[in-house]
């Protein structure tokens, strides 16, 4: 009798299925823990909250500029004669007063039309004289007259342009030009009428002054520059929002960026009526007076300037982080009993540092603050960098920020 073999059929697929299944039931289930997390948020996976007590002090709101260093008062002293320059009297950080003589053109050419236009003149008013003497009509020969003085007065013009004098008293900061070289002045034409050249001069003067406040000093504007470096300003510019900000005669603390540790006070002298645009930025400028200059204090340094606008006293303030606002509607997450409780308030003065509370909120008060950690996608920011708040309270308690950093930073 034959032996029949039992023969278990394989099925190798059915046990590859068990374990693909497996590994997606675990991977799913790794993807559910690792992204969401029960009692989650809608936050984001990079925000984390923190609260810190409803503080109370003076809340300060200051703007906050870079400026530059520059004289109050310059002058461009040019040669009102064209010529060749024959004398140089002063140099660089030289201190002058004025009407001191600065350089000199070789009059030789200015001295031969003078005296051309004088022989003119002689010669004009003799022919005036026999026409009077002949009881002719002298109209003809008065206009003659006239315009013959007015070339001397021309060429005299010319002849006094020849010699640069200091229209104002100062510093000598530039000196464009050098002896042999030409003086960029005008020189008077065959009518003896001036013309101002391509520097500048003034028609028939000895000097063309270009005086102005808070011109660049160094400008190669002129033959000469001059500045007055015992009055120095600050130039700065503030962004159109905080120009709105600023009166004349606020306050202003000025800081050194190359001199660590000089300070000094002044006030704002003037803000630009009219607006700059660059790459869809607008700006005004602005103009502080200084008090007393630090020493080293020097045209061209950069400096910090900040100004208070606002300043509220023994104000309650909450960190700007704990603050939500839409539209007009302001709120703050308060934790009541240890449950957070959404409550309406009302603020005032929205400081560098801190945002005051007028009404909602008690000295104490524990309120939520939502902040950004590194890889986030990014939390609330504070207002200006700069003043901020002084008094009790601030931000150390209540695992909140010290004062001035946490999530006040971040500014104009």
């Amino acid at each position: 009798m034959p032996v029949r073999r039992l023969v278990f059929p394989r099925r190798p697929s059915v046990l590859v299925n068990a374990v693909l299944g497996l590994v997606i039931i675990g991977g799913g289930l790794w993807a559910y823990t690792s992204f969401v997390r029960p009692g989650s948020s809608s936050a984001s996976a990079g925000d984390t909250t923190r609260t810190v007590p409803v503080g109370q002090g003076t809340v300060t709101a200051t703007v906050s500029a870079a400026g530059t260093l520059r004289s109050a008062a310059t002058a461009s002293a040019t040669f009102g004669t064209a010529g060749t320059v024959s004398e140089i009297k002063v140099k660089v950080g030289d201190l002058v007063t004025r009407d001191a003589v600065l350089a000199k053109v070789d009059p030789t050419s200015a001295n031969r039309q003078l005296t051309a236009a004088r022989a003119n003149l002689d010669a004009a008013e003799a022919a005036r004289d026999r026409a009077e003497a002949a009881g002719t009509d002298t109209t003809d020969a008065q206009t003659q007259v006239t315009n013959a003085q007015l070339a001397v007065d021309a060429a005299q013009d010319g002849v006094d342009g020849t010699v640069l004098k200091a229209p104002m008293a100062g510093t000598v900061v530039a000196v464009n030009g050098h002896v042999g070289g030409a003086s960029g002045g005008s020189s008077p034409g065959a009518s003896g009428a001036a013309s101002g050249g391509a520097s500048g001069g003034s028609p028939g003067g000895s000097a063309a002054a270009d005086q102005q406040g808070g011109a660049n000093v160094g400008s190669s504007t002129g033959f000469v520059q001059l500045a007055d470096l015992s009055r120095l300003e600050v130039s700065a510019s503030v962004a159109e929002a905080d120009a709105t900000t600023l009166k004349v005669g606020q306050p202003v603390t000025i800081a050194w960026n190359a001199l660590p540790g000089a300070t000094a006070t002044g006030k704002l002298a003037s803000i630009d009526p009219s607006a700059s645009s660059s790459n869809n930025v607008v700006t005004y400028g602005v103009v502080f007076s200084v008090d007393k200059l630090p020493p080293g204090a020097r045209p061209g340094q950069t400096v910090q300037a900040s100004v208070t606008v606002g300043q509220v006293p023994d104000a309650i303030y909450v960190n700007p982080a704990a603050l939500t606002t839409v539209g007009n509607r302001h709120t703050v997450t308060v934790l009541e009993g240890g449950q957070p409780v959404v409550r309406p308030v009302e603020v005032g003065l929205t400081g560098d540092q801190g945002v005051q509370i007028t009404a909602g909120l008690q000295v104490g008060e524990l309120v939520v603050l939502r902040l950004s950690t590194p890889g986030g996608t990014g939390g609330p920011s504070g207002g200006r960098p700069g003043g901020g708040l002084t008094g009790g309270g601030g931000f150390t308690g209540g695992g909140g920020f010290p004062r001035g950093g946490g999530a006040a930073g971040g500014g104009r």
